[in-house]
């Protein structure tokens, strides 16, 4: 009989795989976890157990990019954000404009026309005056290319050690046009599901440079303003049901905030969903999903059937839309959940993230 050596003992000084514990952050966690700030599972619980029953109010509770209130005779969209991206510069953008141009969508996302923004600093003792100037120009130029001015704002410094070099927090106002009432709660059993673009790229964009790694082709972030396109569908109909840019969690997140908001189902096809060769290779490699990767210039859009191709080939006449795609439909089946028809014939649940697969992503 053969005899097999006995294990070898366990040292103090050596990594026991048997102390290894999963780094995905638990549900029943009393501290705060990088997950809570990934927009999936983790961040609704935030929300609807601590922020939302502490200010307790009608409007916070719709939940969408931004608000939209009555004040004086006009409806405003207002909304808030902070940026903390990891790195401060990435290939095509950085986080000033990036800062500037989330603002600008999250807004657009109600349907507005945005006007003004704010811009809070929080400089860590230590970090370059050329780096703090480097982003103030590039929100400057993002502002003027968004068509918004930059009204008011704040700087606060912090000890070196106490920071990650700058982050910056947007505030923004805008007009929101007569006719129009866009939100999660009017998606709809057979609105059409359009995405404005190829998904993933900014995800990857900052996965790149912070990993160090290489894709063969260098992938660029896809940070732009979305209120032009915006309007160009509106100006086919004023009753576009929904939109939302998926950012954090990416687009499966939003689908999923969508569903559950509105309490209908949504079915995608995946041969339809425009992920570029670059970023379907660099999910591949790294065990991700394409659906739950960070965008920064894309956006999501339910629309009436009867108006889907029109709407649609407006999109495709704007530049931040030219690569425009029906990738599903809203239906009445499985409601608050989407599912993908994969190209083999099957059907998967795309669940809602529970944090984020990369954080400080915007």
């Amino acid at each position: 009989m053969r005899r097999w050596p006995p294990l070898p003992e366990r040292r103090a000084d050596v990594v026991d795989p048997a102390n290894w514990t999963c780094p995905a952050p638990l549900r029943d966690q009393g501290v705060v976890v990088m997950g809570h700030g990934g927009g999936g599972a983790l961040s609704a619980e935030l929300m609807e157990q601590i922020f939302t029953p502490s200010y307790g109010n009608a409007t916070l509770a719709g939940l969408a990019d931004s608000a939209v209130l009555e004040l004086g005779g006009a409806r405003l969209a207002f909304s808030t954000d902070s940026y903390v991206v990891r790195p401060l510069f990435f290939p095509g953008g950085c986080l000033g404009d990036l800062a500037v141009n989330g603002t600008v969508n999250d807004l657009a996302m109600s349907g507005a026309v945005p006007a003004y923004l704010s811009a809070a600093f929080v400089l860590e003792e230590g970090v370059e005056l050329t780096v703090v100037e480097r982003i103030a120009r590039s929100m400057g130029a993002a502002a003027e290319a968004a068509g918004v001015t930059i009204a008011t704002g704040d700087t606060k410094v912090v000890e070196s050690g106490h920071g990650d070099g700058v982050y910056v927090t947007t505030a923004g106002v805008g007009l929101v046009p007569d006719g129009v009432d866009i939100r999660p709660q009017r998606a709809r059993p057979g609105d059409a599901v359009i995405v404005s673009g190829p998904i993933g790229l900014h995800g990857v964009a900052i996965m790149s440079v912070r990993e160090g790694l290489e894709f063969g082709v260098e992938v660029a972030s896809d940070t732009a303003p979305l209120a032009g396109l915006v309007a160009a569908m509106l100006a086919v109909t004023p009753d576009v049901h929904v939109l939302r840019d998926p950012t954090r969690g990416g687009l499966g997140a939003s689908l999923n905030e969508i569903a559950r908001a509105s309490g209908t189902g949504v079915r995608l096809q995946e041969r339809a969903i425009p992920v570029p060769d670059a970023v379907a290779n660099a999910c591949g490699f790294l065990g991700l999903d394409p659906l739950y990767v960070a965008n920064e210039g894309r956006l999501v859009a339910f629309v009436p059937p009867a108006e889907a191709e029109e709407v649609l080939a407006a999109m495709r006449a704007h530049p931040q839309g030219a690569g425009a795609t029906l990738i599903g439909e809203c239906v009445a089946e499985h409601p608050g959940m989407v599912v993908v028809a994969t190209g083999l014939g099957g059907t998967r649940v795309v669940d809602l993230p529970l944090g984020e697969q990369l954080p400080r992503i915007c």
